[in-house]
């Protein structure tokens, strides 16, 4: 079985890279597609497989200002030549699913969600651009929302990333979707006797606006809980000027310095809402509880009262009262780490290789059926 994977842009290791890195251990022999491509900036496991790039990585500057290209990447999708393969696999949250498969070939997309700035986010990406750019930006939305549409039929069957994303595709695409969540590596955490937990909160985050750290400095403002957060961006300057002294930032930290973290902070507090969220899980392993804002991706991994605690609102008093509910409770280490498990690379393969078996036994099925026992698509059925 010849075996494309389809993956947005390889320029640098995070979630889309790591599911991708899992998708080669279940297709070892799989060739990779992709827009642009930096060695340098990916794992080994990776670089030893094929990887061939679209025309856009000929363009100037590509792999530094990739994303100013977005206007090219349906056309160059199209034109990548996939026959002879049996399975395609596309790795969707840039332009992927778009490509063209061969008439008797599978397509199953992994979509880690709808393209966020045609969608969810597009007031705040739009918002931010200067007015000429967001003049362009907002024309080339729109026309890439109805390519994103049209090529969503291309595809024969979707996985989600989590039950929130979902809902996404059902809400944008109106496809169902099978969910099978990211793996995370576990190897690094919980490893050794337990330590003994400390009095501080802790934030591991991108540092942008819409992670909302800001609602944690808020939480602890005046209370005397001690907060560390490790993670840099663009919102760090800002976030330093208006903290209290209570709050430590840390910046980026090595991996070593963030096991240390999770192994002895009180608990991990998860105030944005991601479309599943790895660090979470990463506490778990390390028998850390987590304080969350309870909507998103973090409804599948984590449980009111058993994990930790949610809170509804994203609010800093919203967030102060979970904290207090927290300190009333107790949450063992060992039942974190049990469902930590539950999102093991291990599970993660087993899961999506069941996934996309089933499409592709789907997709067989209806090649070799009878045109007549053959469903038409909804909406046409008495059509004409």
């Amino acid at each position: 079985m010849r075996v494309a994977i389809i993956h947005y842009w390889l320029v640098g290791m995070r979630g889309g890279e790591r599911v991708l890195e899992q998708m080669l251990r279940c297709y070892p022999d799989a060739d990779i597609y992709t827009h642009v491509y930096d060695p340098d900036a990916v794992s080994a496991a990776i670089r030893e497989c094929r990887v061939r790039e679209t025309f856009v990585a000929k363009l100037p500057m590509a792999r530094r200002h990739y994303q100013k290209y977005l206007a090219f990447m349906p056309r160059a999708l199209e034109e990548l030549d996939l026959t002879g393969y049996d399975l395609v696999l596309s790795s969707e949250s840039g332009p992927a699913k778009g490509v063209i498969a061969a008439p008797d070939a599978t397509h199953v997309c992994y979509c880690h969600s709808p393209m966020r700035y045609l969608y969810d986010h597009y007031p705040q990406y739009r918002d931010g651009l200067g007015w000429l750019q967001r003049t362009v930006f907002s024309h080339l939305a729109h026309r890439m929302r109805q390519w994103d549409l049209a090529s969503a039929a291309r595809v024969d069957s979707f996985v989600a990333n989590s039950s929130f994303i979902a809902r996404r595709i059902k809400r944008v695409y109106g496809r169902e979707a099978v969910v099978v969540n990211p793996p995370v590596d576990l190897s690094l955490f919980g490893r050794g006797a337990p330590q003994a937990r400390s009095d501080f909160y802790l934030v591991v985050s991108q540092l942008v606006g819409y992670k909302r750290v800001d609602l944690a400095i808020e939480a602890v403002r005046g209370t005397g809980r001690k907060l560390v957060v490790a993670g840099q961006g663009e919102a760090l300057g800002a976030l330093q000027a208006s903290a209290p002294d209570n709050v430590t930032f840390l910046g980026g930290v090595s991996t070593e310095k963030l096991v240390e973290l999770y192994a002895t902070a009180r608990a991990l507090i998860f105030p944005g809402e991601e479309d599943f969220g790895i660090v979470p899980i990463e506490a778990l392993a390390s028998g850390c509880p987590v304080v969350a804002y309870g909507r998103g991706g973090v409804l599948d991994s984590l449980q009111d009262g058993v994990t930790g605690v949610f809170f509804a609102e994203q609010t800093a008093g919203a967030l102060l009262a979970a904290l207090e509910r927290f300190e009333a409770g107790s949450f063992p280490a060992g039942a974190l780490q049990a469902r930590a498990h539950d999102f093991s690379e291990e599970r993660f393969r087993a899961r999506f290789t069941a996934a996309v078996s089933a499409a592709m036994e789907r997709q067989r099925s209806m090649v070799t059926a009878p045109l007549a026992q053959i469903a038409p698509p909804p909406g046409l059925v008495g059509a004409g």
